[in-house]
């Protein structure tokens, strides 16, 4: 079951966030964590012809060739000083998004990606997947505890204009 909540709570979802929402319950059966045991690219490969239809660049493999770059900082001539890598990204490069499995808690790789996207260049938002069900605990409540409680406390200030927190 494809499970889901954007944030900041007070702002509901809009459109192009929907739509991505939409490719991932499209392919909910078949990425279900509670019934598979797929990796993130395996995730990733089945919402893929779903993002390409919404016009967005998805990471092709782990080659130099087939990963997004998006920069971070710019040096002389406006040469990419610093770049991240995306799992995909919006055609007009204001949506990020991340798929992640089994090292989406363990690792706090979920911190990390949220670090990344905060300092890309023009991005707003934050599409973060990741499994429901790893190892006996809930990833989705583990990072929906997190964001909620640095939303609400309100001591750290995030430049994106929202993160939306899927569950598969």
């Amino acid at each position: 079951m494809v499970r889901f909540q954007f944030f900041p709570r007070s702002i509901g979802v809009v459109k192009p966030i929907k739509d991505v929402l939409n490719a991932f319950k499209n392919v909910e059966s078949e990425i279900d964590s509670k019934t598979s045991n797929k990796k993130s690219d395996d995730v990733l490969a089945a919402v893929e012809p779903y993002l390409t239809k919404l016009k967005y660049n998805v990471e092709k493999d782990k080659s130099s060739k087939g990963k997004i770059d998006v920069p971070v900082l710019f040096g002389n001539n406006n040469s990419i000083d610093k770049s991240f890598y995306a799992d995909a990204i919006s055609c007009d490069g204001k949506i990020v998004i991340e798929v992640e499995a089994g090292r989406a808690t363990e690792n706090n790789q979920f911190l990390k990606d949220i670090f990344e996207a905060s300092m890309m260049f023009e991005i707003e938002y934050l599409i973060l997947a990741v499994r429901n069900i790893y190892r006996g605990h809930d990833d989705f409540e583990r990072i929906y505890t997190f964001l909620e409680t640095m939303y609400i406390s309100n001591r750290i200030k995030l430049p994106l204009k929202g993160i939306l927190l899927i569950g598969y």
